[in-house]
């Protein structure tokens, strides 16, 4: 009779053991050692991507908060408050389709970045892109300074959203500071020598359209066209003049595109003897 006791007692402690150690491994693994470290990581996060709202500030954290889009911070308006909506470990859903240096479908390498902004609006006398606010660049700035600190990026690392998908988004625009975060250290700018000497060295010549597309490649945009697009190469161009030549961004190749890209990338301009016959004479530049 006492051993009919036990049975079901035994029974239940092994139910027991059983849910605690199910418990346990719903916290997830335990880990008896941290000490030891791998040399071969990096941060999970190789880019960071600015956006506008294209809205007030209700609808973008309507938009953010409860649909499916979404972005680890945002940067609300009147006054300038950054909220962090997606922790930095987990993928916001923010890029879209995306390709940038050959990394394609850019959320899960990324940290997303709205700020609230209206965008542009058209009128009968052309399309109108409204001002930045500058508080909300100076709240930008050093949340940007942090974001590269803390994941061991470059500024080159920071982008625009038409940047990585240049055939559909036009964000953050061509009033965007993008030479005042360069001189804040968090973005890039081409050096002014260097695009006035290639300027010179071209006197006027535009270099074929297969240099553009050459380079802009291996700068980092993709060209690959959505189905039944034809004008790829000039949407990339357009994107690239918004950002480093903002007063004409009409995605038509000239001289000054081309020395603004030649300063911005490391023995392009050489490649143009291979269309052109020009050749780069050998000085130094700073």
């Amino acid at each position: 009779m006492r051993w009919r006791l036990l049975r079901p007692l035994r029974t239940f402690s092994g139910l027991v053991l059983i849910c605690l150690t199910l418990a346990g491994c719903s916290r997830g693994l335990v880990v008896d050692d941290t000490t030891l470290t791998a040399r071969g990581q990096d941060s999970r996060v190789q880019y960071v991507i600015l956006h506008y709202t294209s809205s007030d500030s209700a609808r973008a954290r309507n938009t953010l908060t409860l649909g499916e889009v979404s972005s680890h911070y945002l940067i609300d308006a009147n006054p300038p408050t950054i909220y962090r909506l997606v922790d930095e470990s987990r993928r916001a859903w923010h890029a879209g389709d995306s390709s940038w240096q050959g990394r394609t479908w850019l959320n899960a390498s990324s940290i997303g970045i709205e700020i609230v902004h209206p965008g542009y609006r058209d009128t009968s006398q052309g399309r109108h892109w409204q001002p930045w606010d500058q508080a909300q660049i100076d709240r930008l700035i050093p949340l940007l300074q942090d974001i590269l600190q803390r994941h061991g990026l470059s500024p080159e690392r920071v982008i625009g959203h038409s940047d990585i998908a240049p055939q559909r988004k036009l964000d953050p625009g061509p009033l965007f500071p993008w030479q005042q975060l360069a001189e804040a250290g968090v973005a890039i700018w081409p050096d002014a020598a260097r695009v006035a000497h290639y300027q010179h060295l071209l006197a006027g010549q535009t270099p074929p359209l297969a240099w553009f597309e050459m380079v802009l490649e291996r700068f980092g945009y993709s060209l690959a066209a959505r189905p039944g697009q034809t004008d790829a190469t000039r949407n990339v161009i357009a994107a690239f003049q918004m950002r480093f030549r903002p007063a004409r961004h009409d995605g038509l190749p000239d001289a000054q595109t081309a020395a603004i890209l030649a300063a911005l990338v490391p023995d392009s301009f050489a490649e143009i003897s291979r269309f052109t016959g020009l050749a780069e004479p050998a000085i130094d530049l700073p």
